[in-house]
């Protein structure tokens, strides 16, 4: 089984500035490879991958490659980067030149901090291009309302391989409403080939209190018939999960949305699409 979505930080030297929201006060804390082995051995998961978590500057990058490097468990990372940084060749020949810089395998800015319509700069399409160009992948963390223009961004770059973080982050509170909308918006870029989608991030969009594996199920059903079982994966978003529940009563939700999956689809979701896309030796 792989993770194919979970973060680290340490706040001992620096502070991640979304953490400072009264709500993530459970999460305002340190959270290291030994917390990280913990999850992953209690719930039987072999290989994971590293992703940013809102620090938005290169500085994070060497701490999450030098953990990775050091972590058999981490099998690729995904830094960040902004696309349009006219510097952005530089940046990333740096980032591999660092210890670790050998599993760096993707990159990602908080496009859900953007307007709708960022994906469709020219400056962000010439970084996205150059990404492609490194052999590295691009995470979309997008809005439901992005999801339109991270589509035109897949289908004019078809060269740019694209994953979809927490499935675009549907509004699942909001019931029948937020799936409808979430449903007529992501159809385009799961028409894609070069576009990919994690299951991760749904309870965190759901009622953080009551939600249940019968919130998440229509999304994960109709992801799978979106994307297929080879262009979706599995991802915890620890720990910024435990804003709903635990570590394994959260992906344990997940896998039962995953319950009328055959055998194989189950497998391409649960550890061979991330392996395939991100290149994570078993």
């Amino acid at each position: 089984m792989i993770d194919a979505h979970h973060h680290l930080w340490d706040l001992s030297s620096r502070t991640y500035d979304w953490l400072l929201a009264p709500a993530m006060a459970p999460i305002r804390r340190t959270f290291g490879v030994d917390d990280l082995r913990r999850e992953l051995a209690a719930a039987g998961v072999r290989r994971s991958v590293l992703v940013e978590g809102g620090r938005e500057d290169t500085g994070e990058a060497a701490i999450l490659l030098g953990q990775a490097e050091h972590t058999e468990e981490i099998g690729a990372v995904v830094a960040w980067a902004d696309p349009a940084d006219p510097g952005l060749a530089q940046v990333l020949d740096g980032y591999r030149a660092l210890p670790g810089g050998h599993k760096l395998r993707g990159l990602r800015s908080q496009v859900r901090a953007a307007p709708p319509g960022y994906l469709d700069d020219p400056a962000v399409r010439r970084g996205l291009a150059l990404i492609g160009r490194l052999d590295l992948s691009f995470d979309l963390v997008v809005r439901v309302d992005q999801l339109p223009s991270a589509a035109r961004a897949a289908r004019d770059l078809p060269s740019v391989r694209f994953v979809l973080d927490h499935l675009g982050k549907p509004r699942v509170r909001a019931g029948d409403e937020g799936f409808a909308e979430w449903r007529l918006a992501i159809g385009p870029l799961a028409g894609l080939p070069n576009a990919y989608a994690k299951i991760s991030g749904l309870v965190t969009e759901a009622d953080l209190t009551s939600w249940t594996s019968a919130d998440l199920r229509p999304y994960i059903l109709e992801a799978l018939e979106l994307f297929g079982a080879d262009r979706l994966m599995l991802g915890s978003d620890w720990p910024v999960c435990l804003l709903a529940g635990g570590y394994q009563e959260v992906r344990e939700a997940m896998l039962t949305g995953l319950n009328a999956a055959s055998p194989a689809e189950r497998e391409a979701v649960g550890s061979a699409t991330a392996a395939r896309f991100y290149r994570i030796a078993s």
